[in-house]
């Protein structure tokens, strides 16, 4: 066992054995060979139980009998920096590097102190003697810059690794950000150019270069991309994107939807660009009528869209309008997807109500009803409904029921009341038409 862990050592400590043991009496060699290893063997072991202040004495021993070692170095490194010592952790790795300049482990060590201590400044130079050995260290630089406002330079290596190695999520984290501050855009835009002239079918290009336009409120140079972009890649999602908008402007309704319907079909384009895009085609066609079933068919994109419900958020949207009609339309099309969604529910009831179409009102809330039994709303409705028919006696009824789950709602319990009144007057009941019409005027009275 100690013969195969002195081949080991051997080959651990990158040393030269004729130099080593030169000039020494043969005593002395076996002598200082077996406490070297003896402590540099309890280093390791101290180290791998965490003794770390007794594996560094272990190694000082080593030091004093090999003080060029470079291993040791690397070792004393590797412990002090467990120990948080820092400042001889780096010491302990740059003495290393110093006497063995070609080991990158050496310098690994070195960049881990400064990682470590956040000497940002400090690490670039270790990490450009790194990528002389491994060209994966470049990710790290990239980093470097970044964190010590290097733009420029975190710029054109980001450009240069995209270009080689090709795009990855964090640096097009990095580059977003950098390109926040316009100085650096028009280097950025000569980039991409001469991305494009280099490889006039790369997509993701002509992307960012629309991205940049928009971005500098350049609408019309944009789009000029962006039809580049159809010639080259006619069926390119990025480009149906920006033309829409150009489809939009030029009151081209037809290419708008075309571009449109191409666009919500696709699985490249993000969510929050399709939900951007109905929202501005919603726009575009409020007085324009011949687009409705455009319209109800992009909502049908949405379906199994669980961040917005975009049909009620339609519907909300010609609710604010009074177009009750359109807002019906599409409160109903929310609930035929979630039948039992409340909020939906009595929107749709109030649209009802504004256009007085009680008799789909008393269908609309006795089903509603039948899933919320609690629900003092559905109980208004339908009281509201029977009243306007007539049938007084149910709306008493049902109003009276009611009543009872209306808490912390002054408005509802004041619609309740005049409900109430209207009801026993139909029934001749005079007294308690007095007592209701009574109730609901004091509430006025104190809400003004």
């Amino acid at each position: 066992m100690k013969q195969l862990f002195c081949i080991l050592l051997i080959t651990i400590l990158h040393c030269n054995s004729a130099s080593l043991w030169a000039q020494n009496a043969p005593e002395e060699v076996t002598l200082e060979k077996n406490d070297f290893e003896d402590s540099f063997f309890e280093s390791l072991k101290q180290k791998g139980i965490e003794n770390y202040d007794k594996a560094i004495i272990e190694l000082e021993k080593c030091l004093k009998i090999k003080p060029n070692n470079p291993t040791i170095y690397f070792e004393l490194g590797k412990n002090y920096f467990e120990e948080k010592e820092y400042k001889k952790a780096y010491e302990s790795f740059e003495k290393a590097t110093k006497i063995e300049p070609n080991n990158r482990w050496f310098w690994a060590g070195m960049y881990d102190v400064c990682y470590e201590t956040k000497e940002f400044e400090k690490a670039i130079p270790i990490v450009l003697k790194l990528i002389e050995f491994r060209i994966e260290y470049k990710e790290e630089l990239v980093s470097l810059y970044m964190n010590t406002n290097q733009f420029d330079n975190a710029l054109e290596l980001i450009n240069e690794l995209n270009d080689q190695v090709g795009k990855i999520e964090i640096r097009n984290i990095y580059k977003a950000q950098i390109l926040e501050d316009p100085k650096y855009r028009s280097s950025e835009r000569i980039n991409l150019f001469d991305q494009i002239k280099k490889n006039p079918k790369e997509e993701s290009n002509y992307v960012a270069l629309i991205f940049l336009y928009n971005k500098e409120n350049q609408e019309e140079l944009a789009q000029e991309i962006a039809k580049k972009l159809e010639l080259e890649i006619p069926n390119s999602d990025w480009a149906k994107v920006s033309l829409f908008k150009l489809y939009l402007k030029n009151n081209d309704g037809e290419n708008a939807v075309k571009a449109m319907n191409f666009v919500l079909g696709s699985l490249k384009i993000d969510q929050k660009i399709k939900h951007r895009m109905l929202n501005e085609f919603l726009l575009f066609i409020k007085d324009k009528p011949q687009f409705d079933l455009d319209l109800e068919k992009a909502v049908s994109y949405f379906d199994t869209d669980k961040s917005v419900e975009v049909a009620k958020e339609i519907g909300k949207f010609y609710h604010t309008k009074k177009n009750w009609a359109k807002a019906i339309r599409f409160y109903e099309i929310q609930l035929n997807k979630i039948p039992d969604e409340l909020e939906t529910a009595l929107l749709l009831l109030e649209c009802y109500t504004e256009k007085a179409d009680f008799n789909v009102i008393e269908k609309k809330a006795d089903t509603f009803l039948q899933i919320y039994p609690t629900q003092p709303q559905f109980y208004y409705y339908l009281g509201l409904a029977f009243n306007q028919k007539g049938a007084f006696k149910k709306a008493k009824d049902l109003l009276e029921s009611g009543l009872d789950f209306v808490i912390d709602n002054p408005q509802l319990e004041l619609n309740f009341n005049i409900q109430l009144g209207e009801a026993y007057n139909g029934l001749g009941d005079l007294k308690k038409k007095e007592y209701y019409f009574s109730k609901a005027d004091n509430a006025l009275k104190n809400k003004n």
